[in-house]
């Protein structure tokens, strides 16, 4: 009885270890993958939830997998600290071993990102110094043409997700200490533009934007993602 029960802890240690060493194997794998697809500069970090993962491995099916990317950019913009979030994943065992991934599929992929300011800065008009967040709102600063002349000011924006970016339109106007003020409508066309980020990876579509102390933070959401044909 001793004997069988020593070589049932035994057996008990050696499939915690398995288990172990398999999600560091296929968590590594996974953002091997994701760094080629994305080109980035280096390997996400990547972890597989759940407890224990042989058995999600046997099932084909995982509950969530946390992507790290941190700074990622596409053709014409750079976010940083990205963050996805895949649930449910359907990945059969067989397919695995045998590398086809057409039946790899996310029922949903969530993303979170940071747009900072100075980028957002390089999309707006000329005469914008600076953008910060503030009590109430987003503040465009600079000094902006009025009929010919220029003068400083401070308008209130709000952003929001478009088919086309992240859309910037003025709300309020705040003259500079001292100078005269300046109707809204003078400034609405001219200060109204477009940050051209529509999505996230994995074809994750902006949802929601809301300014933080250094930046834009953005979510994003996909469903249904083919893991085969995300670009």
């Amino acid at each position: 009885m001793r004997a069988l029960l020593i070589l049932i802890i035994v057996l008990g240690i050696a499939l915690v270890v398995g288990d172990r060493v398999g999600v560091v194997l296929a968590q590594n794998e996974i953002g091997r993958r994701v760094a080629a697809e994305y080109n980035l500069p280096s390997q996400p970090g990547v972890t597989i939830g759940g407890i224990p993962f042989l058995t999600q491995a046997v099932n084909g099916s995982y509950h969530h997998i946390d992507v790290r990317v941190g700074t990622w950019s596409d053709q014409r913009i750079s976010v940083r600290d990205l963050d996805v979030t895949l649930t449910d994943v359907t990945a059969p065992l067989a397919d695995v071993l045998h590398n086809r991934t057409s039946n790899f599929v996310a029922a949903t992929a969530s993303a979170t990102a940071v747009v900072p300011y100075d980028t957002v800065r390089g999309y707006a008009p000329s005469g914008v110094q600076s953008i910060t967040n503030g009590a109430d709102g987003l503040h465009v600063i600079g000094t902006f043409k009025v009929e010919g002349i220029s003068i400083p000011a401070t308008v209130v924006v709000t952003v929001a997700p478009t088919a086309n970016g992240i859309q910037v339109t003025p709300v309020s106007v705040q003259a500079a200490a001292g100078g005269p003020s300046i109707p809204l409508s003078l400034l609405r066309r001219t200060l109204a533009f477009t940050v051209p980020l529509q999505q996230l990876p994995l074809g994750a579509q902006l949802t929601a934007i809301q300014p933080g102390p250094d930046g834009l933070q953005v979510t994003a959401v996909a469903h249904t993602v083919h893991l085969s044909s995300v670009s």
